[in-house]
């Protein structure tokens, strides 16, 4: 195993850590509403039953086999390790959070965690180890249809946002803010996170994710 292998692996984990913090913190935000895929499993979890937490996952699962069928390749190793762990980190960071009372501490909850878990998306896609679902749902629509990321994500997140609004979803400001900046944020970090992962490694391996 190389040393590039297994610094990457570490980063790959401190971003999904830092990517649930940012979740964890838009949930105690609530009051801003829900992230667009979170408005789809709300609205399936209303309209077929079953709970929230068995939508995302089952969503999860029917990206990770559409990616596949869409690249004609198994996911990296790194899609089934999100898949699997994120859920119990942002339960967890939500258990140690503080509950957010006012509306003023709530927005700033939710406005600090959208820019953290834009952080962390970029954190953990950039040793290149497989992204989590919906964000390889992204990575294919900028491979595929040549987009910029942030075009991407816009579409993406809009779509999923429109489609859980019929199935009874709420939407409120928070989800519109992230449909229109949360892709480009993510993209402003890439060259941040880029940089911050060749330091670690020492030099620039090729196996890094490159954007232009």
């Amino acid at each position: 195993m190389s040393h590039s292998f297994i610094k990457r692996c570490l980063f790959y984990f401190a971003g999904l850590i830092i990517l649930s913090v940012g979740i964890a913190m838009q949930v105690k935000g609530f009051v801003m509403g829900l992230s667009p895929w979170d408005v789809l499993h709300f609205g399936l979890w209303q309209s077929l039953g079953l709970t929230f937490g068995s939508w995302s996952v089952i969503v999860g699962i029917g990206i990770v086999i559409a990616t596949s069928l869409i690249l004609k390749a198994l996911p990296k190793g790194g899609v089934y390790v999100n898949l699997v762990t994120i859920g119990a980190f942002i339960d967890f960071f939500v258990w140690i959070l503080p509950d957010a009372e006012a509306w003023p501490a709530q927005a700033l909850f939710f406005t600090a965690g959208v820019f953290i878990a834009a952080f962390g998306s970029a954190f953990y896609m950039t040793p290149n180890l497989g992204a989590g679902p919906r964000d390889s749902l992204m990575m294919v629509l900028v491979m595929k249809f040549n987009l910029r990321m942030a075009r991407a994500r816009f579409l993406m997140e809009l779509t999923v946002a429109v489609l859980g609004l019929i199935l009874g979803g709420p939407v409120f400001i928070g989800t519109v803010l992230i449909v229109l900046f949360y892709g480009r944020i993510i993209e402003m970090f890439f060259p941040y996170t880029r940089e911050l992962l060749i330091r670690f490694i020492g030099y620039d391996d090729p196996k890094i994710i490159q954007f232009k």
